[in-house]
């Protein structure tokens, strides 16, 4: 099979960005061919035969369509592409992929460019919420150059406005998806932890650094090469999913959903070492978090999280506003690779809470474009089992 694709870079992030008309429209066929081209399932977790990264931020998918008949310019369906299963996981977004989508459209002529910035509207069908990019634009293109610097992405590039509009309940259908800020989980062979969840753009699973044992200056290789950690890290987020209403049981939550709720570490600011090696000082910072993707402990921060730490932040009583020092929409996140500032406009309304709307900043970059070549052989040794 031969298919049109772009690579592209949004934010922290890298993945395939398709036509939706280029693609098998059979769903089955559909995923086949795109868990081919990545080279997945792969037990050794490398991607060698494909063009995944072998990271969960680089074996991501988004497939672009017109939007016009739904009020909007483009639809945008994001796929967390599994590396070691066959599977391609669409129950949320990608803040980060979803910076290319703004760029991929006006380069490919599905919104009219206007100058110096063109602004995009894009529904994500994965949770139905709306992202106004603006997207600088130059001689009706998109313009990469500029000085904005995003921390875990080498250089800088133009800097992408995204708004995320009504982000609350974009999964689960509710912003605290318990009806409560914080709740106590009890997971076998751990006990009872204290944990919040809230679902604003992605549903997030907030444990405390303690309640796993971690002093929350640990680096993402240290985590990661802990497997006896990582299985207890995967019980937790698995049994959080069954209290968040996403999957009925844990184990459905590991085989179907690993993709949310994002298990992420929270807790007062502090000092620690970034992923390049330098020190961040938490004077500088809000809280001190990560999160897990895939997995995997994410190099920075996924900008749906960013989202979710910031509308969680403006929520009294959750684990991320008791760490901020108290409820304010204004959170500065010290993550593993720098600072994400992020500004949510969190009200209260009655005996609840609305999110009129989330800005995040990133840059994105068109990397290579052209044909995705996967012998028909081998499409059809996964269509198997993702039919399954």
């Amino acid at each position: 099979m031969r298919v049109p694709a772009v690579l592209m870079r949004g934010g922290t992030s890298r993945g395939l960005f398709f036509h939706d008309r280029d693609l098998p429209s059979e769903k089955a066929l559909r995923d086949a061919f795109i868990l081919a081209a990545y080279g997945s399932p792969d037990a050794d977790r490398r991607q060698v035969d494909g063009i995944g990264g072998a990271t969960s931020s680089t074996s991501k998918v988004a497939v672009i369509s017109d939007g016009s008949h739904q009020g909007v310019d483009v639809l945008y369906e994001f796929g967390q592409v599994s590396i070691d299963h066959a599977l391609i996981d669409r129950r949320g977004n990608c803040g980060n992929l979803s910076s290319g989508v703004g760029p991929f459209a006006v380069d490919e002529g599905l919104v009219e460019p206007t100058e110096p910035v063109t602004r995009v509207r894009i529904l994500n069908v994965n949770t139905g919420k709306v992202i106004v990019a603006h997207v600088p634009t130059s001689n009706g293109r998109f313009d990469p150059a500029g000085d904005f610097a995003l921390p875990g992405v080498p250089g800088t590039g133009s800097r992408i406005r995204l708004d995320y509009e009504d982000p609350a309940g974009a999964v689960t259908g509710a912003l605290l998806p318990t009806g409560s800020p914080k709740d106590e989980l009890t997971v076998p062979e751990l006990g009872t932890i204290p944990v919040s969840i809230v679902d604003a753009a992605n549903p997030l699973l907030f444990v405390p650094w303690d309640a796993l044992g971690l002093k929350g200056t640990e680096t993402p290789d240290e985590i990661d090469s802990d497997p006896a950690l990582l299985a207890r890290i995967e019980a937790v987020r698995s049994h959080g999913a069954v209290l968040a209403g996403i999957t009925e049981t844990p184990e459905e939550a590991t085989a179907r959903t690993p993709s949310v709720p994002k298990l992420t570490f929270v807790g007062t600011p502090r000092d620690y070492l970034l992923t390049d090696g330098a020190l961040q000082s938490g004077e500088g910072t809000t809280v001190r978090a990560a999160m897990m993707s895939m997995g995997r402990v994410h190099r920075s921060y996924a900008l749906t999280g960013g989202i979710c730490t910031a509308v969680a932040a403006g929520i009294p009583a959750t684990l991320v506003a008791e760490a901020a020092g108290g409820a304010s929409g204004d959170c500065l996140i010290g993550h593993p690779a720098g600072v994400l500032p992020l500004s949510a406009d969190v009200r209260q309304e009655g005996d609840g809470w609305r999110v009129a709307s989330v800005t995040g900043y990133r840059t994105a970059r068109r990397l290579m474009e052209g044909t995705v070549l996967v012998p028909g052989r081998w499409v059809d040794s996964r269509l198997d089992v993702v039919k399954r």
